[in-house]
């Protein structure tokens, strides 16, 4: 199925929730309810390793964590599929 531009256009300015993962981890509930101040959990990611910038529950990128003014910010590095091949 061929899109046209027109149809792109409709939807183009729907806001998405985008998230940046910075790793993940399994515990058990007994573990997690255990949780205080300072306690440090462990990710399945290795510093350095890029992270994964997500909309819904889709990769659509990763990159790097850096400071913009003073807050967090994500370089990109990689953008999976190029955004759906420009979306469309």
């Amino acid at each position: 199925m061929t899109r046209s531009p027109l149809d792109l256009k409709a939807v183009l300015d729907v806001p998405l929730r985008v998230s940046v993962v910075l790793g993940r981890t399994r515990m058990r509930l007994e573990d997690v309810a255990r949780l205080t101040r300072g306690a440090v959990v462990e990710l399945d990611r290795l510093q350095g390793e890029p992270l994964d910038v997500m909309v819904g529950d889709k990769v659509v990128a990763r990159g790097e964590a850096v400071v913009v003014n003073g807050k967090l910010g994500v370089r990109l590095l990689e953008v999976v599929g190029e955004a759906l091949e420009r979306a469309g």
